[in-house]
């Protein structure tokens, strides 16, 4: 009995100390609870502006300024060049088939004067021609016959003053000049297809494939001949009747040509009054008008070509000229030049929220008198007065529309 007891005894012991050990266990996993909870983090809503990329946004403390509404005229600086006017030119060409004998002229756009000698042809038609006047004028029986051998050395190039020394000398000439009937500059027309034709071909590709499925490469406009290029012509080369010798571009008209971005483009007319001066300065103003607006696609890039025809002005072919246009605007709104960056083909201006300034690109309009116009979804906004500020220049600007691409 005893040992009986001893045993119900160990039993009841044991029970009771798993017991105390389940009771334990519960009171401390509220305490662990609890503890988790402490460690949990709220976000501060008044930081969400704050962190985000250092590319999107700038946080700045700097002076913000709204659009402005205006319009009317406005003055805007243009810059173009000085070049020859293609309507005025004039063509000097072989009346009789001939050979050369001398030629002063040595190269392309050099200046001439009406009545300079440009080169002197043999010619075999002419020498026959004048000795058949010879002989007329020594037998003297008949005059009207006398008249039309004068008549036809005159059609065939010679000058009243040339058939009076045959006669006076009695001796042909064997080396009948050419002389230059303008003002102006000379030039070889002739180079200009030799440079049209030394244009090669668009090279395929490495592999023979990537032209497979693309577009044919336009061939590229002939170039005219550089100044100070030689002539093609050259002394003992053979001329044909009616052969077109040169070319010269008369002096006293120029073109001034200007190449404007479409901006400014959509708002020139023809007509519009222009002040133009040379870009070197120290030179007069002349006052002239636009005479043609024409579109213009060259080497992949579009652009308006605004022509101003010159008469008797001071300037040469080849200066650089500036010139002052009234360009009627229309009613907008514009920001200071300084409040807008200008990167290439987009405008960007940082749009001020809350307590940061986000970029924001938009297509700029009109740039004149140190003002932009901008669009009118801009109007109401407060923008940095000074946006270069708030461009790091070893970083990027990326607004909206350039992360919606990338």
């Amino acid at each position: 009995m005893k040992k009986h007891y001893i045993v119900k005894t160990g039993t009841l012991l044991c029970v009771a100390a798993l017991l105390l050990a389940a009771c334990g266990q519960q009171e401390q996993a509220p305490s662990q609870d609890r503890h988790g909870a402490a460690h949990q983090y709220v976000t501060d809503t008044a930081l969400a502006p704050l962190l985000q990329p250092v590319n999107e946004q700038v946080i700045a403390q700097i002076g913000a300024v709204r659009p402005e509404q205006g319009g009317g005229a406005i003055t805007r600086e243009i810059q173009g060049v000085a070049v020859y006017d293609t309507r005025s030119e004039t063509s000097m060409a072989a009346r009789v088939a001939g050979r050369i004998e001398r030629l002063y002229i040595r190269y392309n756009y050099q200046p001439v004067r009406k009545g300079q000698l440009i080169m002197e042809i043999y010619s075999p038609e002419l020498v026959a021609a004048q000795r058949e006047l010879l002989y007329i004028a020594e037998t003297g029986t008949d005059p009207a016959l006398l008249g039309r051998a004068r008549q036809r050395l005159l059609l065939l190039g010679m000058t009243a003053q040339q058939l009076e020394q045959v006669l006076r000398t009695k001796k042909p000439l064997y080396k009948v000049p050419l002389y230059s009937n303008a003002n102006g500059y000379i030039i070889d027309k002739a180079a200009r297809a030799a440079t049209a034709a030394a244009v090669p071909a668009p090279s395929a590709s490495g592999d023979g494939m990537g032209a497979m499925g693309a577009a044919p490469a336009m061939p590229a406009a002939p170039a005219a001949p550089a100044a100070n290029t030689p002539v093609l012509l050259r002394e003992g080369q053979y001329v044909s009747a009616g052969q077109s010798l040169f070319t010269i571009y008369k002096a006293d008209k120029l073109v001034a040509e200007f190449a404007l971005e479409p901006a400014i483009a959509a708002y020139i007319r023809k007509g519009l009054p222009v002040a133009l001066q040379s870009l070197a300065g120290g030179g007069p103003e002349v006052s002239a008008t636009i005479g043609l607006v024409q579109p213009v696609i060259r080497n992949g890039e579009n652009f308006t070509l605004v022509r101003v025809y010159l008469s008797g002005q001071p300037f040469k072919a080849g200066a650089l000229l500036k010139g002052q246009v009234a360009v009627p605007a229309p009613e907008g709104w514009w920001l200071p030049e300084a409040a807008v960056v200008q990167l290439g083909n987009r405008s960007v201006v940082f749009k001020k929220e809350g307590r940061v300034y986000r970029p924001v690109s938009f297509p700029a309009g009109l740039k004149a008198n140190g003002r932009i116009q901008v669009p009118d979804s801009l109007a109401g906004w407060e923008v940095a007065r000074n946006a270069y500020y708030l461009v790091d220049s070893e970083s990027f600007i990326r607004t909206a529309a350039a992360s919606q691409k990338q």
